[in-house]
């Protein structure tokens, strides 16, 4: 039996659930998470949000620094709508109960971050992320309309007649279940486990930019994936996130024999935008032959320990006390600034399938994003959606009824018991192909070299998957994670220039008279 609702909500990020709160007075609203309804980026996210709320700032200001991050490719539409609207959104969490960090006078203490012009970033400690989801997963969770089904690994996009009418997953059983509304709102977050190396959380595998092109939507700007430059890079400890604000509050970068190194790479030294951060980081590492360290020791030890008090423990954990050590640091994969192309109201290219936060591409990050950005957006977009997916409801299930294309609505043991045989690399070999050959540093021979393995690999897992060979979840998760890394290094290839976060050895330059373009893709090829 297929479940129903009014409007579908695949994700339970800050996109997923502020949209579900736009959508409280519209209908009932489904939301389908693959892990606990926290265990996405958003309760990763440390350093804050952004928003143009303190003395002396402007959206006019925070819009500058996002179209400079940007690189010359953000869509400016996109950007006057997250600069505009953020601040409305920033307060109205304060006032549902965000307990962000305040002055003595009671105003939020507002940070600065790499390449903001002014303090805007506001922040809970170094676990913002954490807090926004509480205060939105509160008030989500508090609608009668709302109905949450945790430990649902969404695998497909239900497409009749052009139209998207709801999603299947695996439920905790393995079993195939299908899930119909009228509207269906992609807010699966981000990708960084296409790399070895990454800060994201293991449910970041891109399972919505795999879904939504294989049903036919466009993909955008793929080659754009930032690298964090602070990630702690210990042996035998997992690539923890350092947050940027961390040297926001005056953390320097130092190479093995002490030394500050940036501003060799950088005129903006340390607060330099993330992807000449990382670049530097790694180029520093190669020419001294040793690591690159992260440090606080110049600061106050409980200021250090007060302000960043996850991140500390962590260290603590790790061995490393965050107020004297040396903290080793290296870069990883944190963003993708890309995904399934969208308008500012979060609608894709198939009819009835919508998109907002890390999953979607408006354009409004263009080449690099500027830090504390994503949660904005998360925000201002996801509220967007919801109020777009509310105006354009059309009922439950659409216009079809019934599981479509002749699938069983539960493949039950079938699915459970499967072990296809698989062609081509695992997920753990595409991950070490993508951080070697699609990382910070590209050049031509290495993206044809893994595109190459890539395609062979995507055409006969899609021909098996065609076929109807039944899939575990850990044949769907490799299927996310060898799609958006084709399309990852599909778009590297194409783009001879270097921008942002794409950066290519053998066309080092930026090139505006050629590339100061987005090229979207579908299945079909380029759109």
């Amino acid at each position: 039996m297929a479940l129903q609702a009014d409007f579908l909500i695949i994700g339970s990020g800050i996109a997923g659930l502020r949209a579900a709160v736009e959508l409280a007075d519209a209908g009932n609203v489904l939301i389908l998470t693959k892990a606990e309804p926290r265990e996405g980026n958003t309760g990763y996210a440390q350093g804050g949000i952004a928003a143009a709320v303190g003395p002396g700032d402007s959206p006019e200001l925070h819009a500058a620094d996002t179209l400079a991050a940007g690189d010359g490719l953000c869509d400016e539409q996109a950007v006057r709508v997250l600069v505009e609207d953020g601040p409305q959104y920033v307060r109205e969490l304060m006032d549902w109960g965000a307990a962000f960090d305040r002055e003595a006078s009671g105003a939020p203490a507002l940070a600065i971050e790499g390449a903001h012009s002014a303090r805007r970033v506001l922040h809970a400690h170094d676990a913002t992320g954490r807090e926004i989801g509480r205060v939105l997963w509160a008030r989500a969770s508090s609608l009668t309309c709302v109905n949450a089904h945790a430990h649902a690994r969404v695998v497909d996009l239900v497409v009749e007649d052009g139209q998207c009418v709801g999603a299947r997953f695996l439920d905790e059983d393995g079993a195939v279940v299908d899930a119909r509304a009228g509207m269906v709102l992609l807010a699966t977050g981000g990708a960084g486990h296409v790399f070895r190396e990454t800060t994201n959380p293991p449910v970041a595998t891109g399972d919505g930019v795999a879904m939504a092109f294989r049903a036919g939507a466009a993909v955008v700007d793929l080659e754009f994936v930032q690298f964090h430059p602070t990630a702690l890079k210990l042996e035998g400890h997992p690539r923890f996130l350092l947050s940027e604000a961390l040297r926001g509050e005056g953390a320097h970068l130092l190479n093995a024999a002490g030394e500050p190194f940036m501003s060799r790479y950088d005129p903006a030294g340390d607060l330099a935008p993330r992807d000449r951060v990382a670049r530097g980081i790694v180029r520093e590492s190669e020419r001294t032959g040793g690591p690159v360290f992260l440090s606080l020791a110049h600061l106050d030890p409980a200021y250090v320990h007060d302000r960043f008090p996850l991140i500390s423990n962590t260290c603590r954990r790790a061995g490393l006390d965050l107020a004297r050590d040396r903290v080793p640091i290296g870069p990883a994969a944190h963003y993708v600034m890309g995904g399934v192309r969208t308008d500012i109201d979060g609608r894709t290219s198939v009819e009835g399938l919508f998109a907002a936060g890390e999953v979607a591409c408006t354009g409004v990050h263009g080449a690099n994003r500027l830090a504390s950005n994503s949660l904005l957006e998360g925000l201002v977009f996801g509220a967007r959606a919801g109020r777009a997916m509310g105006q354009g409801a059309r009922g439950p299930g659409g216009r079809g009824a019934g599981v479509p294309g002749g699938q069983p609505a539960s493949l039950g043991a079938e699915a459970r018991s499967a072990k296809a045989a698989r062609q081509g690399p695992t997920a753990e070999e595409i991950q070490d192909l993508m951080w070697r050959n699609v990382g910070l540093f590209r050049d031509r021979d290495g993206l044809a070299s893994a595109l190459a393995i890539l395609e062979d690999a995507w055409t006969a897992d899609d021909a098996q998957r065609r076929d109807g060979a039944p899939q575990d979840a850990d044949a769907w998760r490799r299927t996310s994670v060898l799609t958006v890394a084709m399309l990852i290094a599909r778009a590297a290839l194409r783009r001879e220039e270097s921008r942002g976060g794409h950066y290519r050895t053998d066309f080092p330059k930026r090139d505006d008279v050629h590339w100061q373009r987005r090229v979207a893709e579908t299945v079909n090829g380029e759109w």
